[in-house]
């Protein structure tokens, strides 16, 4: 028998080490079977991804890969986290939004997991003056609040002061925030007579007598929500922070003080490592400012499940989206996460939904464990890679902004927000072109589903920065559908006409049928042209079957009444054969104009 050395790596022992170079040889053979003659680095940048802000993944990292050393959590740069411990004694501080004034939903919340609150306040969400309603039968020596008022922030801070008091907490034992973002409310409504003066009074009031609340918050959503990407995102953060620190040193307090009255908001989405990435970098900016500030500190962080990537078909897709996305949260070291319930973008979320939506953290942390390690992510090649460049895009961002003025100054050029456009400009159309797909929208619709109907929400402010959704330019097309649904008894349909057997045609017989199912056009693919109800045709086969036959079978759609013939592949030149769907086309242009033809308004 022979006995194996033990040094540790005695199953590697007989492998040779391999080298990058024999790698990229690898990728030159499987590019070169596709039609790509590439060799060396280019192999390598064939298979890589661009991202948005100038970023692109890489399909290998190494550990020649570097970047700056993450440090150790609770010291800076705080890229590991703010605090030493992580979330490790007990997971994340799990916050739910409310913006009803529902008492039996909070306390419901919070008898099965929640352990903060988050209340939308004001003429957008709860009356302040039902507080006490809302708040009745929570320890509020317990349960965390924070506010979200906007213009009425001071009379809704006031007003759960004067709960804590009458209540008998111990300021002391007051934790949470009151809310105040006078430049995100001037984001969220274009409203730029915002005064300072209340907010640096709540921040003087709060640093001196309660050591547990803050007084501002530094949300990142209206950016995120008006088609940002990251890095715009990290970069308003943080200009927004700057001029909050300016106002409440020049109110009186320290810059130890000022920077301890913030918490940040960021949005986390369902592109996890961006997300874990964006978290970390956030922290080591924050670091930054503050170090050049005189104070380095540690960033607060409250991250929200992004309610752009929230569909409004098929919203039962959105519980794996706000899982994938509280994920990555909590392994980017977040302290507070929000889930958004399934059906946010439909209304008030019904108990079913708020039930879902706490749970989501709850086993996260409770059974997959996921608090229990700090930083999970770092040291991975990739991650610590794409912190550091993020990094660099947010800085780069906040620079420009110091530049225009500040954060104040940007939005009320209208400079940010054009800015922000372009971004989402360039987004709309992989959006459109579904090289960004969204699932149960514009890939695998179901135009039998049921449209899920909720109570109607508050409505949001408004009147600044827009609010974008991954899935408007298809629920537009959707919407044309149902309309012409109820108006007529049936869908839009087109035939799709399957040329040869079946292993010819099923792959773009099945793609074809995805893609106009999209717009809300039903596809028709028993019996003949002539009977199913439809007036445009899309044929689909294999290139060799469409040489041979696809002019002959075009023209005889066209003779017996096809209005308009599509073929399933690539442009050829193909008589009566009016366009050409494939993957990569524009599928939104493609489907209004096939509405428009049908005569669906």
């Amino acid at each position: 028998m022979t006995v194996l050395p033990d040094d540790g790596l005695s199953l590697a022992a007989e492998f040779p080490d391999a080298t990058h170079e024999q790698w990229q040889r690898l990728v030159e053979g499987v590019l070169r079977k596709s039609g790509k003659e590439v060799s060396g680095a280019a192999a390598e940048d064939a298979l890589s991804t661009t991202l948005e802000d100038g970023l692109r993944a890489r399909p290998l990292y190494t550990a020649d890969d570097s970047a700056p050393d993450p440090g150790l959590p609770g010291f800076a740069p705080f890229v590991r986290g703010g605090r030493p411990e992580g979330n490790t004694l007990g997971g994340w501080d799990v916050r739910q939004q409310h913006t009803a004034a529902d008492g039996a939903a909070v306390l419901a919340d919070l008898e099965n997991g929640v352990t903060s609150l988050w209340l939308v306040a004001g003429a957008d969400g709860i009356p302040v003056s039902s507080f006490d309603r809302v708040l009745d039968g929570v320890y509020l020596d317990l349960a965390p609040v924070v506010l979200d008022a906007g213009r009425e922030v001071e009379p809704a801070a006031r007003e759960l002061l004067r709960l804590y008091q009458e209540r008998g907490v111990a300021k002391e034992a007051a934790r949470g925030n009151l809310g105040a973002d006078p430049l995100g409310h001037e984001a969220r409504t274009g409203d730029s007579g915002f005064d300072f003066a209340p907010v640096a009074a709540l921040a003087g009031l709060c640093a001196e007598e309660y050591p547990g609340l803050r007084a501002l918050t530094v949300d990142a959503l209206p950016y995120h929500e008006a088609g940002g990407s990251a890095a715009q995102e990290l970069g308003s953060s943080l200009a927004t922070g700057v001029a909050y620190l300016r106002e409440l040193t020049e109110a009186g307090l320290t810059v130890q003080q000022a920077a301890a009255q913030l918490e940040f908001r960021y949005a986390a989405t369902a592109d996890q490592f961006l997300t874990i990435a964006k978290l970390r970098a956030a922290r080591r900016l924050w670091a930054r400012v503050t170090e050049v500030c005189g104070a380095p500190a540690g960033q607060v962080q409250h991250a929200v499940t992004s309610p752009v990537m929230m569909s409004r078909r098929d919203p039962w897709v959105n519980m794996l989206r706000t899982t994938v996305a509280t994920l990555a949260a909590g392994v980017g070291g977040a302290d507070a996460v929000t889930v958004l319930p399934f059906d946010h973008a439909l209304g008030l979320p019904d108990a079913f939904a708020r039930r879902i939506a706490r749970n989501t953290s709850t086993i996260l942390v409770e059974e997959s464990h996921l608090s229990r390690v700090i930083d999970p992510a770092g040291g991975s090649w990739y991650v610590e890679r794409l912190t550091d460049e993020l990094a660099h895009a947010g800085w780069e961002f906040f620079q420009w902004i110091e530049r225009e003025g500040g954060q104040a100054a940007a939005l009320r050029s209208g400079r940010l927000g054009q800015d922000l456009a372009h971004t989402w400009e360039a987004r709309s159309a992989k959006l459109a072109k579904r090289r960004e797909p969204v699932t149960g929208v514009s890939e695998f619709p179901n135009l039998a589903e049921r449209l899920v109907e909720r109570a109607p929400a508050p409505v949001p402010p408004s009147g600044g920065l827009p609010r974008v959704r991954r899935d408007e330019a298809f629920e537009a097309l959707r919407a044309r559908s149902d309309a012409h649904l109820a108006a007529t008894g049936s869908r839009p349909r087109i035939f799709l006409a399957a040329l040869g057997p079946a292993a010819a045609h099923t792959a773009r017989l099945t793609f074809a049928s995805n893609l106009f199912q999209a717009g809300g056009i039903e596809p028709v693919t028993e019996g003949a042209f002539e009977d199913s109800g439809a007036t445009e045709v899309c044929l689909c086969s294999s290139d060799t079957l469409y040489e041979e036959r696809a002019a002959e079978v075009a023209g005889e759609l066209k003779a017996t009444g096809a209005g308009h013939v599509f073929l399933a592949g690539r442009p050829g030149q193909y008589p009566d054969v009016d366009a050409y769907v494939f993957a990569g086309c524009d599928a939104v242009a493609v489907l209004s104009a096939t509405l428009d033809r049908m005569g669906v308004s």
